[in-house]
């Protein structure tokens, strides 16, 4: 039996989905359903059971399970209510990890890029503590991740019991099917399809940084289906443990992102810039790229989709049908 938390969700659905078609009937969810519709992220798949958080602790008294794969938390990063992120985020995760540590159970949980701020630091994934210090995350929710990451990096260090197998990965800028339920936090792609099938202008930001064209702004665009290719590759590769990004290391414009999507419908682009609110000038990331050499020299090798090949995926198979959902 394999629990995902945040099952209901983005990527923690598609995890679900995976475990599905690799046979797995076992799969047991945690998370909210809502009334946002997240139930239709899982109404495609089989699971043995679905858990509120707050039953967690005691269903997991007396369980076997053969991993968690830990993907629940607040993830909108322009989340304000610093006690329920930590609660949420942090000590949530802290007994999770306590509890796989004592029961030997693998654990695998999201990160994030949002860990490394601004990118002054660049976007190495050294998992020193020194290095992790150094990180200064610009949202609450992007520090409650690097708390919990130095948290595990803290025990590794010491030498402190830890789960057989611990996997911490900093998703970039993950985007595809599942995603609808998300609002603004959904990819740009997502929020502006229906703007491009109708023929309506699609609206991305000027650069506001000399140097910069106008939607050049740039971001690691990684599709879910790789992203799950990684949790699955460490599922059957007991023997990798630590903190990796995952990302495709090639950082692409949103411009190259609307690009892809008009190609794929075949139509003619028309893309408007308009200015980026005030606000948020002095704080706005114009570059993020992963580094992937310490995951490639942990042995991965799956590769990753190309963004034209990635969109055309998602604009055909997804987002231009009736049915959206995986």
């Amino acid at each position: 039996m394999l629990l995902v938390t945040g099952g209901a969700g983005f990527i923690g659905s598609n995890v679900v989905a995976a475990l599905n078609d690799a046979g797995r009937s076992d799969v047991v969810v945690c998370d909210l359903l809502g009334h946002d519709g997240k139930w239709r992220n899982l109404a495609k798949r089989q699971l043995a059971d679905i858990v509120p958080p707050t039953q967690l602790n005691d269903w997991l008294k007396g369980r076997k399970l053969d991993a968690v794969i830990h993907m629940g938390a607040i993830s909108e990063t322009t989340a304000t209510d610093g006690d329920l992120v930590i609660e949420t985020n942090f000590r949530f995760s802290m007994r999770l990890l306590d509890w796989c540590a004592a029961n030997n159970v693998p654990f695998i949980y999201a990160s994030s890029a949002a860990t490394y701020g601004d990118g002054a630091q660049g976007f190495g994934d050294d998992p020193s503590p020194a290095a992790l210090r150094q990180l200064r995350p610009m949202n609450l929710y992007g520090w409650s991740k690097h708390l919990f990451d130095l948290a595990v990096i803290d025990r590794a260090m010491r030498g402190e019991k830890l789960p057989p197998q611990w996997a911490g990965l900093k998703f970039f800028n993950v985007f595809g099917p599942n995603e609808y339920h998300k609002g603004t936090m959904m990819s740009v792609l997502a929020r502006r399809f229906a703007d491009i099938r109708a023929g309506r202008p699609v609206q991305l930001f000027r650069s506001h940084r000399e140097g910069i064209a106008d939607g050049d702004q740039r971001r690691d665009f990684i599709y879910v289906d790789d992203v799950v290719r990684v949790m699955m590759w460490l599922l059957a590769t007991p023997k990798v443990s630590g903190l990796f990004n995952v990302g495709t290391g090639t950082a692409r414009s949103f411009k190259d992102m609307m690009l892809a999507a008009y190609g794929a419908l075949g139509a003619a682009p028309n893309i408007q810039y308009i200015d980026m609110p005030e606000q948020i000038r002095g704080s706005y990331q114009y570059f993020t790229e992963s580094k992937v050499d310490r995951l490639r020299g942990a042995g991965y090798n799956g590769g990753f989709t190309a963004l034209e090949e990635a969109v055309d995926t998602y604009v055909k198979g997804f987002l231009d049908r009736a049915d959206r959902f995986r």
